[in-house]
């Protein structure tokens, strides 16, 4: 079995890890964006999600040979280790939670403000809870000013979405005043069905609309899944906030599968190694994915149309994409654990300043904060700025597991 023992490694596998895990939202974003049910995606990513994990648990969960403290993959898995085991599958079962909310956030509240705000809730509450599992491994006077970082970018996000939604709404007023004469006497915007919605951008542009601009608002409407318009903001938000106290609460309960603080294992039963957990975890996540999501299929929310089993087994638009998505956030999230075994899950936790590779592909792909107010574009440099200086911060704060 081959496990990461220096710092220089735990921070190599947390960079990877930040890089992988602010990928894969993008991708399931484009996806959504271009017409493709959620449901349809995330059942997708989940499949490839759990692979992932496998793979990782039969290389180098069974590199070399068994040894007494530290046995592979296959022979831990006959051990009488379920409390730990437990522990693993709670946490998958909330991620699995956090994973599916932010899928319907990403399109209520934009991809870069719901990962800053769900990863930021993550690390103030999930490294707190992790600093004292590791019994303060960690330098407290370096890891809790990160986490105060995060805890204002929390602020600095919600105030970037806020004003970045009366710039949009500002954008299509505007629109509406200036077609009004053409289209007649109309009710507001937000409210427009998306058949109307569509009738008003073919009438008005023939040529692509451009990022940032109301024409380039109204024609995504009209091709994403989840229809925005005349949908509360708050509701986006709730959605975002339950997100990250999920995922506030999956590193820990792994915290507590491998290292076994509670002291739940009987005498003579070693912890699980970082491998055994990662797999126990991505199957309980998988497992809670499949029972939701074919769920949803039949019963969808948020104005959704209704889909079927037979319908997503023939939807093969994006599904390679979607394979990509799960396998990225699969192997991120294994380098997380990787990382956090050696160099305590408090500094591991830094990997969720994935918004700023998020905040990279919402800008550079769908064109996030395009023609937005200098306001708005003042508080998403200072969001990014917290973000930066928190990441550097929790890094610094690594110690060594001895």
């Amino acid at each position: 079995m081959y496990l990461v023992e220096s710092k220089g490694g735990a921070i190599a596998c947390m960079l990877l890890a930040l890089l992988s895990l602010g990928t894969w939202p993008a991708i399931l974003t484009l996806l959504e964006r271009r017409g493709r049910l959620p449901q349809h995606t995330y059942l997708d990513y989940s499949i490839t999600n759990l692979l992932a994990a496998i793979i990782i648990a039969f290389t180098f969960g069974q590199i070399g040979s068994t040894k007494p403290g530290s046995p592979n993959f296959i022979t831990q898995l006959a051990q009488d280790n379920w409390p730990s085991v437990m522990f693993a599958m709670a946490g998958g079962i909330v991620l699995s939670l956090g994973n599916l909310a932010t899928q319907y956030a990403w399109a209520l509240v934009g991809l870069s403000v719901t990962e800053v705000i769900s990863s930021s809730i993550t690390v103030v509450i999930g490294s707190t809870l992790n600093y004292f599992l590791d019994d303060k491994i960690n330098r407290a006077e370096i890891l809790f000013p990160g986490v105060a970082c995060f805890l204002i970018a929390v602020c600095l996000g919600s105030a970037v979405h806020r004003s970045n939604a009366n710039d949009n709404k500002a954008k299509l007023k505007n629109f509406e005043m200036a077609n009004q004469e053409a289209s007649g006497p109309s009710t507001e915007i937000e409210k427009k069905s998306s058949k109307d919605l569509e009738s008003n951008v073919t009438n008005r542009t023939s040529a692509k609309p451009k990022e940032g601009t109301a024409s380039f608002l109204l024609d995504l409407e009209n091709k994403r899944a989840i229809k925005v318009f005349g949908k509360s903001k708050i509701i986006g938000l709730a959605i975002t906030f339950f997100a990250g106290v999920c995922f506030s609460l999956f590193s820990p309960a792994f915290n507590l599968a491998t290292n076994d603080q509670w002291d739940t294992l009987k005498q003579g039963i070693p912890n699980l190694v970082v491998y055994t957990a990662f797999f126990y975890f991505s199957v309980s996540c998988f497992v809670i994915a499949l029972i939701l999501n074919i769920g949803l299929l039949y019963y969808p929310v948020l104005g959704l149309p209704k889909s079927s089993l037979k319908a997503y087994l023939n939807d093969w638009n994006g599904r390679g994409w979607a394979f990509l998505a799960g396998f990225l956030c699969g192997f991120g999230n294994g380098l997380q654990f990787m990382g956090g075994q050696a160099a305590g899950y408090a500094a591991a936790d830094s990997v969720q300043a994935l918004p700023l590779v998020s905040t990279f592909w919402g800008v550079v792909l769908f064109g996030e904060y395009r023609k937005s107010s200098r306001r708005t574009n003042l508080l998403l440099f200072s969001m990014l700025f917290m973000f930066i200086s928190a990441v550097a911060v929790l890094m610094a704060s690594s110690g060594h597991r001895k």
